[in-house]
């Protein structure tokens, strides 16, 4: 499966915040939108300059002990990304955020921000494939017909 058609189900909307943004603001608007990571950008439609996650603040927290109202964004996102394209397979994604241990993937085509996807939008992803798959062979077992089950003796 491609990242392109999990976009297409999940959505392309990313969520972001600004490198002067306070970490208080990053854990505000992850516990709003029950997500794990912001892409960092100057402005809200400018150039993605890195991410910012649930363990970049962990991080944060457990090295500067103080407020997370005095820690901005800027000192704590990563900015070298990890980047995929739409055209990948959901496989390469997972092999790349297994090999550089993130959970977010900013999908990039051309110059352009296309998405984002998640550990958990994969694994979702293959389980909804592996589903199709047995139900297909499971189709193919009983000669075309019905999925349900019947009960033995019936």
């Amino acid at each position: 499966m491609l990242l392109r058609d999990v976009l297409g189900v999940k959505g392309r909307a990313v969520h972001a915040i600004t490198p002067d943004a306070t970490l208080d603001d990053v854990v505000t608007e992850l516990v709003r939108l029950n997500i794990g990571s912001l892409l960092v950008r100057e402005t809200p439609s400018g150039a993605v300059i890195g991410i910012i996650t649930e363990r970049d603040v962990l991080r944060a927290q457990a090295s500067h002990r103080g407020s997370l109202e005095e820690l901005r964004v800027a000192m704590f996102l990563t900015s070298e990304l990890i980047t995929v394209q739409p055209e990948d397979d959901t496989t390469e994604a997972m092999r790349l955020m297994t090999a550089h241990r993130v959970r977010h993937l900013p999908v990039i085509q051309g110059d352009e921000l296309f998405g984002l996807v998640s550990i958990g939008d994969l694994v979702k992803a293959h389980h909804d494939e592996l589903e199709r798959a047995n139900l297909d062979m499971l189709n193919y077992i009983q000669g075309g017909a019905s999925s349900a089950i019947i009960p033995a003796g019936q």
